[in-house]
């Protein structure tokens, strides 16, 4: 059976909604979370598949986040051999970071259910299926766009929201995986300053939750499934 590791960098923000196509495409899923003593020695060029998630931190917050040089190091082995990768939210900075280009905060927060606006390559590509579903986004973080890769779409507020390079590496700035998951609400409570800096109500995000979040996850989760049915061994 083929073997798909998920990174976690916080243990609240895990693959959620994306496990349903992740497992359907025959993988056996493995997780670790980057304070564990073992990710030292973890080559995360051997999965078939590699998952990054999300997280509060900031890929430039080498300092306070040890790991995350050591981690940038092992995601360049693995995308310089084109093995096949998806990064959300910090996952898809770290790509990003990965690739070259540089990570940076951009200077506003994004928070809330809208739809992100796929451009022309990104109608031909798995980014299709959530064009017009309003998704959830929750960073204030950057990247510019890595060279040789292709840009699938943008929001009002950051224009790099998802890029693909080949058909192996596939970066989402934004969380279509969420919108059953429970722990939503640990990230109501454990994220509440975000809130704030937004001007968001918690109120108003649940409710926008309940609403939007069911066809955000089964957009997500086609948009998953057909990008997995199109990854090269």
């Amino acid at each position: 059976m083929k073997r798909a590791l998920i990174v976690r960098h916080v243990p609240r923000e895990g693959a959620a909604g994306y496990l349903q196509p992740i497992e359907a495409a025959g993988y056996r899923i493995d997780r670790i979370d980057v304070a564990s003593a073992d990710f030292a020695e973890v080559n995360l060029c051997d999965p078939d598949l590699l998952i990054m998630m999300g997280g509060p931190m900031g890929v430039y917050e080498q300092e306070l986040h040890p790991w995350i040089p050591l981690q940038i190091s092992k995601l360049a082995e693995r995308l310089a051999a084109d093995r096949p990768t998806l990064g959300v939210c910090l996952g898809s900075q770290m790509m990003a970071a990965a690739l070259g280009a540089r990570v940076y905060p951009g200077g506003h927060m994004e928070l809330g259910f809208k739809p992100v606006s796929v451009n022309d390559v990104g109608a031909t590509s798995p980014l299709r299926h959530i064009e017009g579903v309003p998704v959830l986004h929750w960073h204030s973080d950057t990247f510019e766009l890595p060279e040789n890769v292709d840009l699938l779409g943008s929001t009002d507020r950051y224009a790099h929201q998802a890029f693909r390079r080949g058909r192996n590496l596939l970066a989402l700035q934004f969380h279509a995986e969420m919108g059953e998951d429970p722990r939503f609400d640990d990230w109501l409570t454990h994220f509440w300053s975000d809130l704030d800096v937004a001007g968001q109500c918690g109120v108003k995000l649940r409710q926008d939750h309940d609403l939007h979040g069911p066809g955000a996850v089964a957009a997500g989760r086609a948009m998953i499934g057909e990008w997995l049915e199109g990854i090269a061994a």
